[in-house]
């Protein structure tokens, strides 16, 4: 019965974290701390959640052509050296105070989504109608909505520093850092929701994968349980990823700021 239950709960958050780039974690790691899991038991299994969700939803996402790679391993980067580092440190980290860290990123993240509707990048001009990233830049094309709307990265320095918190965060919550690096690159890249949703579900495995293999070291993932979170996750990527291209984006900045504040408020409620 818990395996089953494990399955539909990360198939539902893995799909809903493909779906905004922020990670299926952010919502499995506080569902299974508010169904009795300690905290320091689900994050792992919220890494396991992330790294299967960014494999199912990434070769939808390629063949859209959301995913702008430049973008990708710059950003990962720093986040990949964040991880490692919250991973080793995690084990210091008190039950209540992780619960709390967890809602108060969870608002910030909340405030980033229903602050913005997204910007073009400065100085980006359409020199190709096609949809997909320009070779050698941060910068392209996103889907249309209407036209086409070019992007070009902004703000690098700040948001790489960012990126290496967002990692700290994943390594010590299991949360992905998804749900900080989707508002970085839109709010401080002004990259489009769409590129910079698709580019962090892309990435973020390899995150979570960085944290994983700490917490494997420290015996930490429990081979049953992850098989079952693998299982609805792989599932719950490939849906999330098929509605993203699909759904308009203000509706997914809007939806998703407004369940991240619910997540925050039972995260409070409970711890």
């Amino acid at each position: 019965m818990l395996s089953l239950v494990l399955v539909a709960a990360a198939f539902a958050t893995a799909g809903i974290g493909a779906l905004g780039g922020l990670g299926g974690a952010v919502l499995l790691v506080p569902a299974l701390a508010v169904a009795g899991m300690p905290a320091a038991e689900a994050a792992p299994l919220g890494l396991v959640s992330v790294a299967a969700g960014s494999i199912a939803a990434g070769g939808l996402q390629l063949r859209e052509r959301t995913v702008n790679h430049r973008l990708g391993v710059t950003t990962e980067a720093a986040a990949t050296l964040g991880a490692t580092t919250g991973a080793l440190g995690s084990g210091i980290v008190s039950e209540r105070v992780l619960t709390w860290g967890l809602a108060t990123v969870a608002v910030l993240a909340a405030a980033a989504m229903l602050r913005t509707r997204g910007r073009r990048g400065p100085g980006a001009t359409v020199q190709d109608q096609t949809v997909g990233e320009w070779p050698g830049q941060i910068a392209g094309v996103a889907p249309p909505e209407d036209e086409p709307v070019p992007y070009r990265a902004a703000r690098l320095p700040v948001a790489l520093a960012l990126m290496w918190v967002s990692g700290v965060i994943a390594g010590v919550a299991g949360a992905s850092g998804g749900f900080l690096k989707t508002p970085v690159t839109t709010d401080v890249m002004r990259i489009p929701l769409k590129v910079a949703a698709s580019t962090t579900t892309f990435t973020i495995g390899v995150t979570a994968a960085a944290g994983l293999v700490v917490f494997v070291l420290q015996g930490r993932v429990d081979p049953q349980a992850a098989a079952a979170v693998i299982a609805g996750s792989l599932l719950g990527g490939q849906v999330g990823a098929a509605l993203q291209s699909r759904a308009p984006v203000a509706v997914i900045r809007t939806g998703l700021g407004v369940l991240l504040v619910g997540v925050a408020v039972v995260l409070v409620v409970t711890g």
